[in-house]
């Protein structure tokens, strides 16, 4: 990648995006960040420029600068990644450390966070605006749907699908060929061994669903 990154978010997903990139001798332009605390402070020898919305800073993205979404919520990802397309013209970047191992048949969309140590096996597909932290394990023939989140230190067996907006916390297991639905959330260091329905929240070893 020859030019620069904007990081979207300058919190501690951008730090993390920000050393990706700088992992990879990318150079990182700056932040943009909607907190006006942090306008022109300086964060990792990057300044936070301005707003998400600060237009002379965006006309650069897709001329001059990549886009980089590190954000959270994923409200506010599916509102910038519309931006982006609709007037920019234009799709954020993958942010991948340099110690990450994908496999050569990994299927990669666009906008993904995958931070160091994570390991894809052949034939997965991760599919767009999503973020494996640090340390996960995903295996062969997975399927992880758009906007999805994935913990650190996760282990994701083979053939598993994870649909869109998906929440796995950190160090969870689970295990070969489970479903986990649409908007599901998987509390941290939990065992998943039966499917998780969409919208359904599920905690613990085994995970069971949380009653509200």
């Amino acid at each position: 990648m020859e030019n620069p990154v904007i990081i979207f978010g300058a919190g501690p997903l951008g730090r993390t995006a920000k050393e990706i990139f700088e992992s990879n001798g990318n150079v990182v332009y700056g932040f943009l960040d909607d907190n006006k605390n942090l306008h022109n402070k300086e964060i990792d020898e990057s300044f936070v420029l301005g707003s998400t919305d600060d237009d002379g800073f965006l006309k650069l993205i897709g001329k001059k600068c990549e886009a980089c979404l590190a954000v959270d919520d994923n409200r506010l990802r599916k509102s910038l990644v519309k931006m982006l397309n609709d007037v920019r013209h234009v799709q954020p970047v993958n942010a991948i450390h340099k110690t990450a191992n994908l496999s050569s048949h990994v299927e990669l969309g666009h906008g993904n966070l995958i931070d160091q140590g994570v390991m894809v096996g052949v034939g997965t597909k991760i599919s767009s605006h999503g973020v494996i932290q640090s340390g996960c394990v995903v295996g062969a023939e997975v399927t992880i749907g758009n906007y999805v989140q994935i913990g650190s230190g996760s282990v994701i067996s083979a053939g598993v699908t994870i649909e869109d907006e998906a929440f796995i916390g950190s160090g969870v297991t689970v295990v070969s060929g489970i479903t986990i639905g649409k908007g599901a959330r998987v509390g941290a260091g939990s065992v998943v061994i039966a499917p998780v329905k969409a919208g359904e929240t599920v905690f613990g070893n085994p995970a069971q669903p949380v009653k509200a």
